[in-house]
């Protein structure tokens, strides 16, 4: 195969890349348990403000699209 076929096959090895820089293998981090309760945590108090924002901006629709708005 040449470059042209490789490269419409989307087959080019990583080596192929001018800045291998970005190709660096990542090392798996390791968090003891308190620190990934206290992301979890954290993630959940986001999807819980992100649910009420969902809630108050269906509502905000709601009351445009009767007309409550006029």
């Amino acid at each position: 195969m040449n470059n042209k076929e490789l490269f419409e096959n989307n087959c080019f090895p990583l080596s192929w890349c001018e800045d291998e820089e970005h190709f660096t293998p990542q090392i798996p981090q390791r968090k003891d348990l308190t620190t990934l309760l206290a992301e979890l945590e954290d993630i959940k108090n986001r999807i819980d403000e992100l649910d009420a924002r969902e809630w108050y901006l269906a509502k905000l629709v709601r009351f445009h699209n009767e007309g409550f708005t006029k």
